[in-house]
């Protein structure tokens, strides 16, 4: 098969962690017999850089005529310690994903066995933990309107607003994640507090009994926030609206014993971007001591939901699994004695080459 991906490194350790990616999407592609076209394009603080637009329209046509677009990451110091910034580099990712049609957001959250000591949580709970977290993403109080501060400057306001169509599209797509696994769903809002959430929970009322085999269950964010680091083996697939997905799913990142091992599928009407969970981490830039592996981890989704191959998806997390278990990994994963950036993408593209799977 032929690909067409667009890289979009982005800021901080993006260019770093998409390198090591692409090593081994090469790899992937050499041992299977695929042929990867790229092309690269600006996003973030390095596009307001070169054009003042954090999402120009030349990066917005690459993505749209790919097939897939690999991300690494947004966000620079400069405009987050400057509140009167008027434009940002997050207002680039919210606009990719708007234009894009990127409605929902895909995280699994899995544990690997060499990792389970590095979770600060208890081996008992963590270990066989596997669920996933589906997040709407293109609606609910980042993108709703009015949106701003007063005149006088001490007063600032932020709507939440969903449309049933936006909950009904993401609710159906959990239904069919649950379908293919044990067939539980839970539904996250805050249903006793805001009108949106008793709106969510009604769609989802409306819809549960097209799915008679899937167990529905409905939980308060609050209460979800605690499940998830008491219980995480309670859950199979969890939806939810975009701001509580956004906070759920970074405190879930730290079961797998790092946020650097968490990777994530951006899906809905075009083309699909995969990108880590993880920040920017201006701190470690151009260091080469980012952990590559949620990138490399976002790279399988990339073949299992963009190309349909789950082969190679497999093949690309049996090199993770090696990596870890030989220990070659990042100073955030073994302090005392870690393997570079670029040494953990040799690793991975290097087993990749000599396996025989």
């Amino acid at each position: 098969m032929n690909f067409k991906i667009t890289v979009l490194p982005g800021d901080g350790i993006g260019p770093e962690i998409i390198d090591q990616a692409i090593k081994v999407v090469d790899a992937v592609c050499r041992k299977k017999g695929h042929e990867p076209q790229y092309t690269r394009g600006l996003v973030g603080a390095a596009a307001i850089d070169d054009s003042g637009d954090p999402y120009p329209e030349e990066t917005h046509a690459m993505c749209m005529e790919s097939d897939a677009v690999l991300f690494g990451a947004i966000g620079d110091p400069r405009f987050d310690n400057d509140p009167k910034a008027k434009v940002r580099p997050e207002t680039g990712l919210l606009a990719m994903r708007k234009k894009l049609g990127l409605y929902a957001n895909i995280r699994p959250i899995t544990t690997f066995p060499s990792l389970i000591h590095k979770s600060p949580l208890r081996k008992d709970l963590v270990e066989g933990a596997d669920f996933v977290a589906i997040r709407e993403l293109t609606g609910g109080i980042y993108f709703g309107r009015p949106q701003g501060r007063s005149e006088a400057g001490d007063t600032a306001y932020d709507t939440c607003v969903y449309h049933k169509y936006e909950i009904e599209r993401i609710c159906r797509l959990a239904f069919d994640f649950a379908l293919k696994r044990n067939k539980k769903l839970t539904m996250v809002d805050k249903a006793n507090v805001l009108a949106t959430s008793r709106l969510w929970r009604e769609t989802m009322q409306e819809l549960a009994p097209g799915y008679p085999d899937v167990e529905v269950e409905y939980m308060f964010v609050d209460n979800a926030a605690m499940q998830i680091i008491q219980w995480p083996k309670r859950f199979d697939v969890l939806v939810t609206e975009n701001m509580f997905g956004d906070i759920l799913t970074d405190e879930a990142s730290v079961i797998t014993g790092s946020l650097g091992m968490l990777p994530s599928a951006s899906i809905g009407l075009h083309t699909s971007v995969f990108e880590p969970v993880h920040g920017s981490y201006p701190q470690a830039t151009g260091k080469n001591i980012a952990n590559p592996l949620a990138t490399v981890l976002s790279a399988a989704l990339m073949f299992e939901y963009a190309f349909n191959l789950p082969k190679e998806a497999w093949l690309i997390r049996q090199a993770v699994e090696a990596s870890l278990l030989a220990g070659i990994v990042t100073e955030d994963i073994e302090p005392l004695n870690p393997a570079s950036t670029s040494e953990v993408g040799d690793l991975l593209a290097d087993w990749i080459d000599k396996s025989n799977i």
